[in-house]
């Protein structure tokens, strides 16, 4: 059942997980033996200090391979996973010399090992160390699904063959993406409170995330002192743990002494400034993907709060609707099908009965308000769900699922209702990174990708990957076509969907993300109905990021905890060092598209006056009857500047 649990479920503890649980595991025992299921369990059982599987514990604590430890050694490793963190050698020496002998008595007892070899290893001391760590950063999730492919790609000769295997991720971004998810889930989590539950010492692990657990010495109303499972001593100021007081969220007449005792348990962690904060273990989960949309490499990788909690890998597992951040695909659709980013619809109410029965369906916007006509432009930016129902009932349920499925989503995923204008389908965040990556690279459908190439023993390369990327100026030829991604929207759309994008981060729901003080992001925030999720899925032409943020059990996230409130702030930190030294690069208008002047209230062209707009259209959808001085052909290479209306 732990098998079960640690590869395929969640640590929830519900009824519906442990029935999974309970059929997954005799699904396992009727597929494998006891020594295989064995197997299993201790190549992935995570046995402290970042080790996961004995193999990874013999290079932590004792800097070599499993098969040259000696006896003591491999009963202290035999010891461990009845409680990792406490009674591992380096962090409880005295307890983890108790449990390695009681496990040497065990063998002794059940006749694996004689009189003589008990004894040599019993009187052994420890001789556990600090290792050097071969790798400086943590990413979990992302070396599981690589395990997972590798072993997909060459069976049990890898894990026999010495293999070297060659990834796509950045080591500086994967510790960027790990901080700012973990960052995203504690502002979440402070801001609905402080849970007083006491903390079991002998369930609930030293390190989870980066939250360690603490026992409280000294509390004052300025300050907080608590020592680590090491000893040492840390100061939390009242800026720190102001937010866990009642006073911030009910209960104000007591006091900090009232609620944080002497000898109380609690968890900390240490802020980006090296300020030690109070925390606790967040109850929400969260996501992050960062892909190269021009290659699809993925760049860094998060599938949760902690792998140590719950291996379930959100980023490329994860189902759940994408609300709002399908909208861009529905608008594509329009785009394609006679409409411009000026036509007009109206933004009114609706309300749809159900021919079985008595039901009826009234869709609103968030505010919900309505605001009658409407550009599709203001429509995109203000994330209208009234006006994104109205088209897609006009453009037909058809047509829209048919470009879903041209960006990569399977059609089993998307709903044959009116539904799916409000994202009611199903996405995990590497589907969403593949679909704004076609607006990132020029229109082209990419493969993300995660292996750059495999090496055996000798050096000799057994596997690359035959990566496609997009090129808006390569000219294919049948013999190269192999290479390059194919083209799934035309140059004059994918330009007028930049144009929307751009516009949602400049003035709309994500315009938090000006703080990056950048002219080339677009993007789209997500929220789904009772805010179950919130994501934003952005991009620059160099970088696309996907930020989700949910829980597990499908909670309501609560009031206000839309994808700009509580997703976004994770985009933000992440691509503020993503984006370093990385030069804009301006989204150019093809050929084919020129501006006119507007009447922004009805979309008809208009004289020049303080009222009118400027605005971008496929030239055969230009208004035809404006007047040649105010329909103006766009120069190649002329980038799109802010103006009114636009941005």
């Amino acid at each position: 059942m732990q098998v079960a649990r640690n590869f395929l479920l969640t640590r929830e503890k519900t009824y519906i997980r442990k029935i999974k649980e309970i059929i997954l595991a005799l699904k396992i025992e009727n597929e494998l033996t006891k020594y295989e299921i064995l197997e299993l369990y201790i190549n992935k059982i995570f046995l402290g200090r970042k080790a996961y599987g004995v193999v990874a514990a013999a290079e932590v604590y004792y800097g070599k391979p499993l098969a040259k430890l000696s006896l003591a050694q491999l009963a202290m490793i035999a010891g461990l996973p009845k409680a990792p963190s406490s009674l591992n050698p380096l962090n409880a020496p005295d307890r983890a010399l108790i449990r390695r002998n009681y496990v040497l008595n065990r063998m002794l007892t059940l006749g694996y090992i004689n009189q003589v070899e008990f004894n040599d290893a019993y009187t052994q001391p420890i001789t556990a160390t600090n290792q050097k760590q071969l790798s400086t950063v943590t990413a979990p999730y992302f070396s599981d699904m690589v395990r997972a492919e590798v072993i997909e790609l060459l069976g049990d000769k890898a894990y026999e063959s010495g293999l070297k295997v060659y990834t796509t991720l950045n080591i500086t971004l994967q510790k960027t993406a790990t901080s700012a998810l973990r960052n995203a889930l504690h502002n979440y989590d402070e801001r609905h409170g402080y849970r007083t539950d006491p903390i079991d010492p002998l369930l609930s692990p030293q390190y989870i995330g980066d939250t360690i657990l603490a026992t409280i010495k000294t509390v004052t109303p300025d300050q907080i002192t608590a020592q680590l499972p090491d000893k040492t001593t840390v100061i939390i100021s009242q800026e720190n743990f102001k937010w866990a007081l009642p006073s911030q969220h009910r209960n104000p007449e007591k006091t900090t002494e009232e609620n944080f005792q002497p000898d109380t348990l609690v968890r900390v962690r240490q802020s980006t400034n090296g300020q030690w904060r109070l925390s606790q273990e967040p109850e929400v989960e969260g996501a992050l993907i960062s892909i190269d949309p021009q290659t699809g490499a993925i760049i860094s990788l998060v599938g949760g709060f902690d792998f140590q909690r719950s291996k379930f890998n959100r980023a490329t597992q994860l189902k759940r609707q994408p609300g709002s951040g399908f909208k861009p695909i529905l608008y594509t659709t329009a785009l394609e099908n006679g409409y411009t980013v000026a036509s007009i619809i109206n933004d009114a109410p609706i309300v749809y009965e159900s021919k079985s029965s008595e039901a009826e369906w009234r869709p609103e916007n968030y505010s919900g308000k309505f605001f009658g006509p409407t550009r599709l432009r203001t429509a995109l930016r203000k994330s209208r769900n009234l006006i994104s129902i109205r088209l897609l009932r006009e453009i037909g349920i058809a047509k829209i699922i048919s470009t879903a499925k041209r960006f990569g989503l399977p059609e089993t995923q998307l709903p044959k209702n009116l539904t799916l204008a409000l994202g009611s389908g199903t996405a995990s965040p590497l589907e969403m990174a593949r679909i704004f990556s076609v607006f990132a690279n020029g229109g082209f459908l990419i493969e993300p990708y995660a292996i750059n190439r495999i090496e055996n023993s000798q050096g000799d390369i057994i596997f690359q990957t035959q990566r496609k990327v997009a090129c808006t100026t390569c000219k294919v030829t049948q013999h190269h076509k192999n290479n390059y991604a194919p083209r799934i929207i035309s140059p004059e759309i994918n330009f007028l969907m930049n144009s929307l994008l751009q516009d949602v981060v400049n003035r709309g729901t994500a315009r938090r993300a000006k703080s990056l003080g950048r002219k080339d992001l677009a993007g789209k925030t997500g929220t789904t109905n009772q805010q179950r999720d919130a994501w934003f899925n952005g991009f620059s032409p160099q970088i696309t990021t996907i930020t989700w943020v949910g829980y597990d059990n499908y909670k309501p996230l609560g009031k206000k905890e839309t994808g700009g409130r509580t997703s976004l702030p994770m985009w933000i930190d992440y691509m503020k060092t993503a984006l370093q030294g990385v030069p804009e690069e301006p989204f150019t208008p093809p050929k084919g598209i020129v501006k006119s002047y507007i009447n922004p209230t009805t979309g008809l062209p208009e004289k020049p006056t303080k009222k009118g707009i400027w605005e971008y259209f496929r030239q055969e959808l230009a208004p035809s009857q404006t007047p040649k001085e105010h329909h103006q052909k766009i120069p190649e290479n002329n980038s799109i500047t802010p103006m009114d209306g636009l941005f």
